[in-house]
């Protein structure tokens, strides 16, 4: 957001001066002209308060759940008729993340100039990515941008929803797991040095369990740095791996194979080929493009190379699901419906179908993680805090037995 000084006539004749916040100029004189004011002049105001405002615009991001209103309530505006030029216009006040009021506002003003609007997206990856482009551009091309749009926002939203869901049910096991890290660690720091020093004063022989116990303190008083450092390289260093093209594929197909998390994820890298598939082709996308922009969209190397293959093969003038059919990632149901699909000419019903079922699935595997998830968390603080009161506890019967 920044500040323009402006000087306006108002309905009665009188000169008014003043100043009005807004993402641009075009918006600023929007706004002066919705009041029916006539615009004698304006321009930007600089001062501290638009710098933090500009400061505030760049570190700020631009989220799914940001995403998907704006692609609801712009494909609203676009079905009532309103031209693209003005819906775009009007989102600029509705939009409510500072970053996303910025992008439209840039947009609108490229719109009216003459850009194509999905051009405009194009030149902003880092807001709108590749698959959103691409379905708007195919509703632009065929006339039905108000259609695309209204599509695409309801997948948009069950994509979000989903992935909500998702991480919602994985904050509880999470916060309890690190409250236990930071209360044990806490315990090891301050509480077990002064009773382990106790139990050394004794003189006694002291069980495995004691000894470890006493070490592990001992290591998180005196060089609880190293374990800093070690924690904070670890991240760092998964997250350089990550991004290189072999670390990904490696630690994908890890992730692919992990007990009970590993089947969650199968079943969520095929919804989201699914749902954007089906997404690509409903919005007029050929098959072989569709399947190019669903391979980054899905984000997991094994599925992406999977798919590239099935692109290349499609692009030879066989079927989608030659490939598909010899993947072991890919579930055999899926191809031979995908197969069906095809020979009828109804791929985009099937995958929708495909899409609801595995949504289920995720659903009744979220459900059920929820539910395991208490008892399990149970069992290991119960282990946890047996491990430590045996550990002082054990040594202090020993002594008391051995004084009797």
């Amino acid at each position: 957001m920044a500040f323009f000084a402006y000087k306006v006539q108002n309905r009665d004749e009188k000169i008014i001066s003043g100043k009005v916040e807004a993402i641009s100029e075009s918006e600023a004189v929007s706004i002066l002209k919705d009041k029916q004011y006539k615009i004698l002049s304006i321009h930007e105001a600089s001062g501290a308060g638009d710098f933090l405002n500009r400061i505030n615009i760049a570190l700020a991001k631009v989220k799914p759940k940001d995403i998907v209103s704006f692609s609801r309530q712009f494909a609203v505006l676009i079905s009532a008729n309103v031209s693209l030029v003005q819906s775009l216009k009007m989102m600029i006040t509705q939009t409510e993340n500072l970053k996303l009021k910025s992008v439209v506002a840039e947009i609108a003003d490229e719109v009216d100039g003459g850009e194509k609007f999905s051009y405009c997206l194009a030149k902003r990856p880092q807001v709108f990515s590749n698959f959103y482009t691409n379905v708007v551009s195919s509703g632009e091309s065929s006339g039905k941008l108000d259609e695309v749009l209204n599509y695409l926002a309801d997948e948009l939203e069950k994509d979000y929803d989903m992935n909500a869901k998702i991480k919602g049910a994985m904050i509880y096991p999470a916060f309890v797991m690190v409250m236990m890290l930071g209360v044990g660690t806490v315990m090891m720091i301050f509480v077990v040095p002064k009773l382990t020093d106790m139990l050394a004063e004794s003189g006694g022989e002291l069980p495995i369990a004691t000894k470890l116990l006493m070490a592990i303190s001992s290591f998180l008083v005196n060089y609880w740095y190293i374990l800093v450092i070690s924690v904070v390289g670890l991240f760092f260093g998964f997250r350089f791996i990550y991004k290189t093209k072999l670390g990904k594929k490696i630690i994908d197909k890890v992730l692919l194979h992990l007990p009970i998390f590993g089947n969650l994820l199968q079943k969520i890298y095929i919804v989201r080929f699914t749902r954007s598939l089906q997404t690509l082709i409903m919005g007029g996308v050929t098959i072989s493009k569709a399947l190019g922009i669903t391979a980054s969209v899905v984000d997991n190397a094994i599925y992406s190379h999977i798919i590239s293959e099935t692109k290349r093969e499609v692009e030879d003038g066989n079927s989608i699901t030659t490939i598909l059919s010899e993947s072991k990632e890919i579930p055999s149901m899926l191809s031979q419906m995908m197969k069906v699909g095809e020979k009828t000419g109804r791929l985009d019903l099937v995958l929708e179908k495909i899409t609801i079922f595995y949504s289920r699935e995720i659903n009744n595997i979220v459900a059920n993680l929820m539910t395991l998830m208490e008892p399990i968390i149970m069992v290991i603080m119960g282990i946890g805090v047996g491990v430590m009161v045996a550990a002082i506890i054990l040594p202090m019967y020993q002594m008391a037995t051995s004084l009797q």
